[in-house]
């Protein structure tokens, strides 16, 4: 067994140990193949890159980490994605995230307030070949208005509250899938749909733990 296959292994794990809380036995086979053919390691700084398929965050700098396989898997599978989709990251960070949804949509527009990951992560992408992620450096609560509305969101840190631009971005029947709560206290995974276009109904998926959104304070919540 390569360190691949066994990240993939560890990934099944956490969902037969989780499965009552997130209330499925497996993940999308769509959404597992995508963890398959990102290779991760390559979205590390070099002397961390013998962490690459620990099922485990890894540090990338500035404070901010690439979040655990299982973790990256699970709200990948939560947003029920098509082919056909656009969609919405907040948090750019290393670019793993974005990576491995670009294998199962048309296009991921993300969004990564700290300048140096921002710049970092879009070169590393296009060096990779990911033609269908564009990387923006800009305050991810504002979301993206040129490109909207999104057929689902992805937040990578943890958000006090939803930003209203998120909520209005989003298209009616679409999903954001965001972890919620104080910076260093409890956080809960969340999914919230979008069903009418003031309306959202939302399910807690499990306890989690996350860097906190910068930017978030002071911004309109729905």
């Amino acid at each position: 067994m390569n360190e691949l296959e066994r990240m993939l292994r560890d990934i099944q794990t956490e969902v037969e140990l989780t499965r009552h809380a997130i209330n499925k036995d497996t993940l999308d086979v769509r959404v597992m193949a995508a963890m398959k053919q990102v290779p991760r390691h390559e979205f590390l700084p070099e002397d961390l890159r013998n962490l690459a398929y620990d099922n485990g965050p890894v540090p990338i700098g500035s404070g901010q980490t690439i979040s655990q396989p299982y973790i990256v898997a699970l709200m990948t599978d939560l947003l029920e994605s098509n082919p056909t989709d656009v969609i919405l990251e907040i948090g750019t960070g290393s670019g793993y995230q974005a990576a491995v949804l670009s294998k199962l949509v048309k296009k991921v527009y993300s969004i990564e307030i700290i300048e140096s990951l921002a710049k970092l992560a879009s070169k590393r992408l296009k060096a990779l070949g990911y033609d269908n992620i564009e990387v923006r450096n800009d305050n991810g609560c504002f979301g993206w208005p040129e490109h909207a509305p999104f057929d689902g969101i992805i937040v990578t840190a943890a958000a006090p509250h939803i930003p209203q631009a998120w909520a209005d971005q989003l298209r009616v029947g679409g999903r954001l899938v965001v972890p919620m709560g104080s910076p260093y206290g409890y956080q809960e995974l969340m999914v919230f749909e979008k069903t009418a276009k003031h309306e959202m109904k939302s399910r807690t998926v499990l306890g989690v733990r996350f860097v906190p959104l910068t930017g978030a304070h002071n911004q309109p919540d729905s």
